[in-house]
């Protein structure tokens, strides 16, 4: 049975003769009062790897060699270990068994170098030099930025000065479908909710959201409260515009898309609270 160990690029020349390899549990015992002791199942801590490796000072037919290596002493290998602490350098600890030519199960997992000890026993190894090292798993791990949404309210006498879109001059939407004639806007402008507007001028889905709320990114907003299903066409509209919709409605599950063109004589709604 011939085993590989690699520590990064880095062959060992003998490998060792026990290797440990430790999976450490996260889970957590509490004692309840009336129930005694129940286990909170956690991740898995940080894997913990140890082994002595045997580093000689002398060519040995056992010992194995990468091709562009050869043979080298045990200060090579010490150098190695060296820069790897040093530099807070993580590698790749790999294992590979193989019994009859087959490959019976590796070992592959991305480790940092915790502690080695360096052991010359001239009774023991000679000149030959023993080595004992301990490795932990390396997990990768970052700050994650958060973007803060604020809510927002919509300018009503932005809208009305819109080149692109009129207010629908009937009606506006209010929660419990109660409906507010447009003329008392401002002075309730707290429980509205959305309110029509009419296209003037062709344009998309996104271009649309970038006139009316500033930024194109909240198309979504419009998206999510205009289905294809319910949207509609004025009476006046162009024929271009009616046999859009009617395409549209073709599928009633299709989202409107962020290119989707609108055309002058549509109307959908506008949410005027959103999160920004």
């Amino acid at each position: 049975m011939a085993y590989d160990f690699y520590i990064g690029d880095m062959l060992l020349p003998v490998p060792p003769e026990k290797l440990t390899i430790k999976i450490k549990g996260g889970n957590k015992t509490y004692t309840m009062m009336n129930e005694g002791q129940i286990n909170v199942l956690k991740s898995a801590e940080l894997t913990e790897i140890s082994f002595d490796m045997f580093l000689p000072n002398h060519q040995y037919p056992f010992a194995v060699y990468k091709p562009d290596v050869k043979f080298q002493t045990a200060d090579y290998y010490l150098d190695i270990l060296e820069r790897l602490k040093v530099q807070k350098r993580t590698f790749q600890f790999i294992v590979s068994r193989v019994q009859n030519g087959k490959l019976l199960f590796d070992t592959n997992i991305k480790c940092s170098l915790e502690d080695y000890s360096i052991v010359e026993d001239a009774g023991k190894y000679g000149t030959d030099v023993m080595v004992s090292v301990s490795l932990k798993q390396y997990r990768k791990y970052g700050v994650k930025k958060c973007k803060v949404k604020t809510k927002k309210k919509l300018s009503m006498s932005k809208l009305r000065d819109s080149k692109y879109v009129n207010l629908d001059d009937s009606f506006i939407m209010l929660k419990g479908n109660t409906v507010v004639d447009l003329r008392k806007v401002d002075g309730i402008i707290g429980k509205v909710k959305a309110v029509h507007i009419v296209i003037k001028k062709t344009i998309t889905l996104y271009n649309l959201a970038k006139k009316i709320y500033g930024k194109g990114s909240l198309y979504t907003i419009l998206q999510d409260c205009n289905k294809v299903s319910t949207l509609k066409c004025t009476k006046n509209a162009s024929g271009e515009a009616g046999d859009t919709v009617h395409k549209l409605k073709k599928d009633k599950t299709a989202k409107l898309k962020k290119s989707q063109k609108l055309y002058p004589g549509m109307y959908l709604y506008v949410p005027i609270e959103y999160w920004s």
